[in-house]
């Protein structure tokens, strides 16, 4: 192929570090994760109005949780089996039924039961869409552009869940009211799938990943006996794992101490919120983009460990040193959105470390992902309950997670075999890209 050519196919979509083929899979994964996010800021205050205890809300958040963790997990070896596609086609069809029933024989009614048990079911829904897609990505991209594709995933991720969902419900509540907003998120992400489902041409998700002779048993054992087959899966687990267990513990506690330790109002603080969520989204591109350039190992381990290791501190301290400077506290709050985020290279890092075992790597982090929904606000009841800590005492339990996975992430190298087997996957890619762009031109 010439080099004209290839510049004419990159286009504008390759020149920011998307992979062209796929750019409609990063807009319907907008689009389904603003779906999937309008509910984030108003559920459980919508459950507590309607009767329900916080308990009950607890509980229901809980089950929910273990359910994406678990087909975070699934994500990788159902890629390996049935194709990225056909993976992201079951997210969507489980997330639109099971979203109906919610609504209909749960929310609607205040029917606790089925409120519990269809939320907690969709909880398999959303992640084999998301994570399929980034198999899909690890499996289609250049090696040179996995970290900015990484990005580009957290980036449309993030952006949906729960920041531009958030937003959606919060002009749409006023106008047609709580539950209509709810069955609104119904036809976003019913959108989203079908944009990236129906628009995206590129042949690589539309097949099995696996070789044809790979046993069932043997990928779903995979994926798991990977973290002591390749150790260094279980390592990105680790750090996957403390990489935003400080988001989901911080949602917990630190509303309490901005509103009514600091006496900042309780929409200043939903201000904050976003605030870290924007320096996260941004933060997500500029990650990926560097790491490209300076290596991925780099960017997770001074970018994100270590970087968190100045911002959390920074996060707690600065409103305490300058009380009631909104701005400084706002700015210390994008900082570590932006250090949390530093953490993106590691989806395009496994595919490098494991290139035979892609989806089964991603797949791990995955898990990691989903675990730390439950493992931040654990470290703030361990802290807590059995070393009687106060929030100070938190914040520096966090710093020294963040150390550990700034140290963890040396681990991470690739063995010159690993990058001997990407180097032939796209020497064979172009080959197969140039002989049907000859096939093409005939």
């Amino acid at each position: 192929m010439s080099e004209t050519s290839s510049g004419q196919r990159r286009g504008l979509a390759g020149l920011l570090g998307i992979p062209q083929p796929l750019f409609f899979g990063f807009v319907g994964l907008l689009l389904f994760m603003v779906g999937d996010g309008v509910e984030a800021g108003y559920l459980d205050t919508y459950m507590l109005h309607h009767g329900h205890t916080q308990g009950d809300v607890n509980l229901m958040f809980t089950t929910y949780g273990v359910t994406v963790m678990i087909s975070a997990w699934l994500s990788g070896p159902l890629s390996d089996l049935f194709g990225p596609r056909r993976t992201m086609w079951a997210g969507l069809l489980l997330w639109a039924v099971l979203e109906v029933g919610f609504l209909t024989f749960g929310l609607g009614p205040d029917n606790l039961t089925m409120t519990l048990l269809f939320y907690t079911l969709r909880g398999f829904a959303y992640p084999l869409f998301a994570y399929g897609f980034l198999v899909w990505i690890a499996a289609a991209t250049p090696a040179r552009m996995l970290g900015s594709a990484a990005g580009w995933f957290w980036f449309s991720f993030s952006a949906g869940l729960p920041t531009l969902g958030s937003q959606f419900a919060r002009y749409t509540i006023p106008a047609i009211g709580e539950l209509a907003t709810f069955w609104c998120s119904l036809g976003l992400v019913i959108l989203g799938g079908l944009v990236a489902l129906l628009f995206v041409r590129e042949p690589t998700g539309s097949k099995r990943l696996a070789p044809a002779h790979a046993d069932k048993k043997a990928i779903f054992f995979g994926s798991i006996s990977i973290m002591w087959r390749e150790p260094k899966t279980l390592v990105a687990g680790v750090i996957r794992t403390i990489n935003t267990s400080s988001e989901y513990a911080f949602l917990a506690i630190m509303p309490a101490f901005f509103v009514d330790e600091l006496h900042f109002s309780q929409g200043q603080w939903l201000d904050l919120l976003s605030v870290i969520f924007l320096g996260n989204i941004l933060f997500n591109l500029v990650a990926g983009m560097i790491a490209d350039r300076l290596g991925h190992r780099f960017v997770v381990a001074v970018g994100g460990g270590l970087g968190c290791c100045l911002t959390i501190p920074m996060f707690y301290y600065v409103p305490i040193w300058y009380p009631g400077n909104f701005p400084l506290a706002m700015l210390a709050g994008f900082i570590y959105g932006g250090t949390v985020a530093a953490f993106v290279p590691m989806s395009g890092l496994m595919p490098l470390i494991c290139p035979k075992e892609k989806a089964a790597a991603l797949s791990i982090l995955g898990l990691g992902a989903g675990a730390s929904t439950w493992f931040g606000p654990a470290v703030v009841a361990i802290c807590e309950a059995t070393f009687g800590m106060g929030l100070e005492g938190v914040i520096w339990t966090f710093v020294g997670l963040y150390f550990i996975a700034a140290v963890l992430t040396l681990c991470l190298s690739i063995s010159p075999e690993a990058h001997r087997h990407t180097q032939m996957l796209e020497a064979r890619n172009r080959k197969e890209s140039e002989n049907a762009d000859m096939v093409l031109s005939h």
